[in-house]
């Protein structure tokens, strides 16, 4: 697995820590943006994604919203 994941989380969302867990237990490094503390990164998420929920997963070119661990594994080739 090649492709950079960065992940747009925050502290409270149960989804995050879920997706966070399964990148590790898997051994995925990945680059963590906090975006109730990072403006510039909630910024870029938005106009991105056109979303304002969390987790997002940018995975490559591709966007994944929320825990599809399906969708993990395949952009990941797990």
């Amino acid at each position: 697995m090649s492709e950079k994941v960065e992940l747009f989380t925050t502290p409270t969302c149960p989804a995050c820590k879920q997706v966070k867990s399964y990148l590790e237990e898997q051994g995925v490094d990945y680059v963590e943006h906090d975006i109730s503390q990072d403006d510039e990164a909630r910024k870029r998420m938005a106009e991105e994604t056109g979303q304002m929920v969390v987790p997002i997963a940018k995975i490559g070119d591709d966007y994944i919203v929320g825990f599809d661990k399906e969708e993990y594994d395949r952009l990941l080739q797990l």
